[in-house]
């Protein structure tokens, strides 16, 4: 049978999954861990990711044909004429670029970022951390000769080609997924030649070849994501990693000035508007250490706690945040009592959580995005918790499908590669190999999911206002 693997080069590990290319069954698997980063300076050496991947491929990529690598977005890799990496890799969730980000902003407006480029910049977002380096390391900058995602760097090093796919181009912040374009206006701000880019390949273009594998044009993990769960217009994914993220399909390119909806492209040829948050099961893992419990024993004082936590609301902003845009920020624990209980205060973690990415929910809806009739499935690491996804549905007032537990970044990659291998649409081969084994979480009628969330709101614009005013 012939065989495809997908990876998943993300910020915390690289994982490789080896399916059969007709039936999308697991064949084998493998993970190898990634260094170790902490915001607001979150930088890694490439090399590492390639030692990690071509491990994997020795240790599980017999009889492989195919390959696609799905990679953590944003991140800034810039390489000098000779193709050698000129300094660590700047990754999504290095915040040392508010301020270029702020500044890039201040230049065109939001407005203009949004209409050229489908999301307003912010420190995330490669284009600012370009901006950062021209100011802080100019020697380096002038020598720039390449500007690569982390995707894009392990696609180069398995075939020697410089190119991308148009869903992770989407997150640079100098490329239009409505136009399907880099945008020369992004280029003068920064002062760089487009060529620094790479070529933009469509969803099944082969990228080039490594060995007798053929490599596809690879995409940012939120798209492989999508492919892996066979995410269908209407649905919304929410993914509960150490951040979080809010994402549909949609046949329709959007564009949001307030700057809560990045306008992605998806890696089948439609969009993929997008919500992030900094913050999400590092909050809970967190305050489990915190108040000196194993993360079990947390769940049970959250589950033992009454909805709304006894008025007690957790703002979970302890990385900064980037959605809403306050990458210094801090949390918040508001409505402390003499008599507050470890239970409460491990309920509001949980729920401020919840309310904070149900707000990114929310931002997709006024983005125009459909999100009312579709599945809401949720994944990652907080699916598992015996408190998000109850918790997700109680707030929602909606069944919320828990998927069964699975690497969906390198399942999606591998739908791509076996798609590229066969000369399948992309779409047609997500579909068939969508999952079917499926939790559905019912909502319970007794939690008064209006007031949980409004006293949330109020605490964190509270918060958000206190930000903005100290600058941090």
């Amino acid at each position: 049978m012939p065989l495809v693997a997908g990876v998943d080069s993300s910020t915390q590990s690289c994982k490789l999954e080896v399916r059969d290319a007709e039936t999308g069954a697991l064949v084998r698997s493998g993970q190898l861990p990634h260094p170790p980063t902490t915001p607001p300076r979150s930088e890694q050496e490439p090399a590492a990711w390639w030692d990690a991947l071509s491990s994997l491929l020795t240790d599980h990529g017999d009889g492989v044909a195919g390959l696609s690598v799905g990679g953590q977005q944003h991140g800034m890799v810039v390489l000098d004429e000779a193709l050698q990496v000129l300094r660590s890799a700047k990754l999504w969730n290095d915040t040392e670029s508010a301020p270029q980000a702020d500044a890039l902003v201040r230049a065109r407006g939001a407005q203009w970022w949004a209409e050229s480029v489908g999301s307003v910049p912010v420190a995330s977002f490669t284009v600012t951390k370009l901006a950062w380096l021209r100011e802080h390391e100019r020697d380096t900058f002038d020598h720039v000769a390449h500007v690569l995602l982390p995707h894009d760097w392990l696609t180069l090093q398995l075939t020697g080609e410089l190119v991308t796919d148009r869903g992770d181009a989407s997150g640079t912040g100098y490329w239009s997924p409505e136009a399907g374009e880099y945008v020369a206006d992004v280029f003068a701000l920064l002062r760089l030649d487009p060529d620094v880019a790479p070529r933009v390949l469509g969803p099944r273009e082969v990228a080039g070849t490594h060995g007798d594998l053929v490599v596809g044009p690879g995409t940012g993990d939120n798209m492989g994501a999508a492919l892996g769960l066979g995410l269908q217009e209407g649905d919304v994914a929410i993914s509960l990693g150490t951040s979080g993220t809010v994402f549909a399909v949609s046949p329709h390119a959007t564009s949001d000035a307030t700057g809560a909806v990045a306008g992605f492209a998806d890696a089948t040829g439609r969009f993929l508007p997008l919500v992030c948050t900094l913050n999400a099961t590092m909050v809970t893992d967190t305050m489990a250490r915190l108040l000196g419990r194993e993360r079990d024993e947390f769940e049970r004082l959250a589950l033992a706690a009454r909805p709304g936590a006894d008025g007690v609301v957790l703002v979970p902003y302890f990385d900064g945040e980037r959605t809403p845009n306050l990458p210094e920020a801090a949390g918040a624990i508001g409505g402390l009592r003499s008599d507050t209980s470890p239970e409460s205060l491990a309920r509001a973690a949980y729920e401020g959580v919840v309310c904070n990415l149900l707000d990114a929910f929310d931002a997709l809806g006024r983005a125009g995005v459909p999100t009312g009739s579709g599945r809401v499935l949720l994944v990652g690491g907080g699916a598992r918790s015996a408190v998000y996804p109850q918790l997700f549905a109680d707030l929602m007032q909606r069944p919320v499908l828990v998927p069964e537990p699975a690497q969906y970044v390198a399942r999606g990659a591998a739908v791509q590669a076996a798609a590229v291998l066969a000369s399948r649409d992309v779409a047609d081969v997500a579909q068939e190999w969508a999952p079917t084994d499926t939790r559905v979480v019912e909502p319970a009628g007794s939690v008064d999911a209006a007031a949980v969330r409004s006293a949330y709101r109020e605490a964190a614009s509270a918060r958000a206002g206190t930000a903005e005013r100290m600058g941090s």
